[in-house]
């Protein structure tokens, strides 16, 4: 990380940015501006005119999802140093706290900026395919949802008179159909997006070739690690999975159980069960770690998250490698 002399910290709300701006000058410049691209290119111009070097400036803002997408989108394309931040880690860092306003925490975060520069990541947008697949996959995750929702009005038939349920099943069915048929439409394009990046379409079939991981998990490992570039080793990617065990002590008197910690990506935890599941039945070399495990007496949900750690390693193993996943179980004497 390089050393800046102004540090910008915004907070992101739906319709504003509110933004504190720490100089070498003692005194800091707050202010808010528009979320739009018009405003946020505007502010940019405004402090190239007031001489603030730009190539020393850091720009800090907490991930908000879609509401930062904008900010971070107008900074890319300005070529601005700018770090996206876990709302959590910057509430942690600030201790002690009473009251609450966005100008307030505009400030705060400019503070967090000046004092983490060395921790502080750059973010840089995802490759546009990326991006057309998360918001294709979310969309599916809701059509999902929707799915489940109208479906669980087929359960009241058997408790309603048939002439009040009558009213509403053909309309319920009508609508369910139509979800499918929207479901398959999204598959199909994720799919699409997939197959037309080189890159890629070769990391899924590097995914797929490991047993218990298919086409969902697959998608969304690619979703979440950036085309694997957002982490740099299984290790990192198991805490971040939330598959990774830490221990709880504290000198004599605190003894805790050793657990996972529940700060964690819980869809990809969850598809890491899933297919954990999957692979101690498809998998000779973990379904027999698995019944040597339960036969020494381990709890089940302590050898299946062992074996979540075990695929999250073979995952990055063949995408390092560049090469399929060879099981070499079955070649042993």
């Amino acid at each position: 990380m390089k050393n800046y002399t102004n540090f910008i910290g915004i907070d992101v709300a739906k319709l504003t940015l509110d933004y504190c701006m720490i100089t070498p000058n003692p005194q800091p410049e707050q202010g808010q501006i528009l979320n739009t691209q018009k405003s946020v290119d505007k502010f940019l111009k405004t402090l190239k005119k007031a001489g603030c070097q730009m190539n020393e400036t850091l720009f800090v803002f907490e991930n908000t999802g879609i509401y930062s997408s904008l900010l971070a989108l107008v900074l890319s394309e300005n070529k601005l140093d700018y770090a996206q931040v876990p709302a959590l880690e910057i509430k942690r860092s600030l201790g002690i706290t009473r009251g609450k306003s966005d100008k307030v925490d505009a400030k705060e975060i400019a503070n967090y900026a000046r004092r983490n520069t060395d921790k502080i990541a750059l973010s840089a947008l995802p490759e546009l395919s990326l991006q057309q697949l998360k918001i294709v996959f979310a969309e599916r995750e809701k059509t999902i949802a929707a799915i489940k929702s109208f479906e669980r009005t087929m359960e009241n038939e058997m408790y309603l008179n048939k002439k009040v349920f009558t009213s509403v099943k053909a309309i319920n069915r009508q609508t369910v159909k139509q979800l499918k048929k929207q479901l398959a439409a999204l598959d199909d394009r994720i799919k699409i997006l997939i197959r037309e990046d080189e890159i890629l379409y070769k990391q899924q079939q590097l995914l797929k070739s490991i047993p218990g991981i298919g086409e969902i998990t697959s998608v969304y490992l690619l979703m979440v690690t950036k085309g694997f570039t957002a982490f740099t080793n299984g290790r990192k990617f198991a805490c971040y999975s939330g598959v990774v065990p830490f221990e709880h002590t504290s000198g004599t008197s605190v003894k805790g159980k050793t657990r996972v910690s529940h700060l964690a990506d819980k869809k990809m935890k969850s598809l890491l069960h899933m297919a954990a599941l999957t692979a101690i039945k498809y998998d000779p070399e973990l379904k027999a770690y698995y019944r040597r495990k339960k036969e020494e007496g381990k709890h089940t949900m302590l050898v299946l998250n062992n074996i979540k750690c075990k695929m999250v390693y073979r995952i990055f193993v063949v995408i390092a490698r560049e090469t399929s996943f060879v099981n070499l179980h079955k070649f042993a004497a």
